[in-house]
């Protein structure tokens, strides 16, 4: 009972009205009582947290926490591709003709969520991860690799928040969603870093905008629940070095730039 409250909290809902009491609760002070109840259901390690527990002055504020310097290592070999968030791998792999994502049943084509038929084309034959961030999850995003960014843009009207209930109901919500696309360019190809807000005001925070993107780097977070899409361009020596239906860390490893093509 307790975690569907709290998912409630940090997802929120498709209506406006009460997504913004509900913003406006999780933001006051009121909500400091929550803060530990929260951090117990969904075991978070209070350790990683860049302030002690009773530092935050609300629930909203314990969301969107920074972690201590170091508390996630970043893989820095140069061959390797990072995790840009904490969260669960639901889907990985080729990016097809025409290509569509099944996520929480429904199906949702590359088209749609690029905006761009010229851009979504230039991603056939690569590699795709969808990263899904629950409330348990530290909720800030950063570079996957270096590179620099050479477009950054937004599409949609929020209107549903990206959890199962709004997957159910919602009329193609990731196509309606508020959601904010960086490309990048690197020494492999383009990459698309793809941050799906959760309701129908943007969740969605930028905090560097500079064009030098380093692996690693934080460059912005959610404010509430949320969804990130990876995709590459094709590149015969890349490979995955991590499985779907994943736990992923911030700066691990989930794929890497061979030295010879994989078959």
């Amino acid at each position: 009972m307790k975690k569907a409250l709290f998912k409630y909290f940090v997802e929120l809902t498709g209506h406006p009205v009460s997504s913004s009491v509900l913003k406006s609760v999780t933001s006051s002070r009121l909500s400091r009582k929550l803060i530990k109840p929260f951090a117990r259901t969904y075991h978070i390690n209070e350790s990683e947290a860049e302030f002690p527990i009773e530092r935050y002055e609300s629930l909203q504020a314990y969301f969107t926490r920074n972690l201590k310097q170091g508390a996630r290592p970043i893989d820095s070999q140069h061959e390797i591709l990072i995790s840009p968030v904490d969260g669960y791998l639901s889907a990985s792999g080729t990016i097809e003709k025409d290509q569509t994502f099944i996520i929480k049943e429904y199906l949702y084509s590359i088209k749609q969520i690029l905006g761009d038929e010229k851009i979504s084309n230039a991603y056939e034959g690569g590699f795709f991860y969808v990263f899904y961030l629950s409330p348990s999850h530290y909720h800030h995003f950063h570079y996957p690799y270096d590179g620099k960014l050479v477009s950054r843009y937004a599409l949609g009207s929020t209107s549903f928040p990206v959890n199962d209930l709004g997957l159910r109901l919602g009329n193609q919500p990731f196509a309606t969603n508020f959601r904010l696309i960086s490309e990048l360019s690197t020494e492999h190809g383009k990459m698309a870093i793809i941050k799906v807000g959760a309701l129908n005001v943007n969740s969605i925070h930028i905090n560097d905008s500079s064009k030098e993107c380093r692996k690693g780097e934080e460059f912005g977070y959610f404010s509430f629940g949320s969804t990130v899409i990876l995709l590459l361009e094709k590149n015969h020596l890349f490979q995955p070095t991590i499985p779907t239906n994943t736990e992923v860390r911030m700066g691990q490893s989930v794929g890497k730039w061979n030295l010879a093509p994989r078959d």
